[in-house]
């Protein structure tokens, strides 16, 4: 699957890019997202039970074009407040917000400057962020998936 090369997320400009880029997350959805921890427990049961990683990608899909789809790597993750909505309601992100604050960077599924902890839609703080083009990851086949 060709993907296009990671853009990092370092000022306030670059997160105007990427709003822009992605025309501020209107009709977008969460494809689908993957968390990588860090602990593990290994065959002999031995656990590595450290927070190291802290890692989160995600794959957002758009109706529109120049990308259709992005994909944000989320790194040194602090917070990770993920509110689906149910089957009665639609998944459909009208518009987002991306803040930087005290040397953290903040994504919202709906348009939001206020205090994280008072949000009730999907957000997530995180230490750094990365977006890349991934056009690839069209439609509902699963993109993260583990080769057993």
């Amino acid at each position: 699957m060709a993907m296009g090369e990671w853009t990092p997320i370092q000022t306030e400009e670059d997160i105007c890019v990427l709003m822009q880029s992605f025309g501020g997350f209107h009709d977008s959805c969460i494809k689908e997202l993957k968390y990588i921890s860090g602990a593990y427990v290994g065959e002999d049961l031995g656990m590595f039970p450290f927070n190291d990683q802290r890692s989160v990608r995600m794959i957002f899909q758009r109706q529109d074009k120049n990308p259709m789809a992005i994909e944000m790597e989320f790194s040194g993750v602090i917070t990770l407040s993920l509110s689906p909505k149910n089957t009665a309601y639609t998944a459909e992100i009208l518009d987002a917000s991306m803040l930087m604050r005290d040397g953290k960077i903040y994504w919202y599924d709906s348009f939001f400057k206020e205090k994280p902890d008072v949000y009730h839609g999907t957000w997530i703080e995180a230490e750094g962020v990365r977006w890349r083009c991934a056009d690839d990851c069209m439609g509902n086949k699963e993109i993260y998936v583990m080769n057993i």
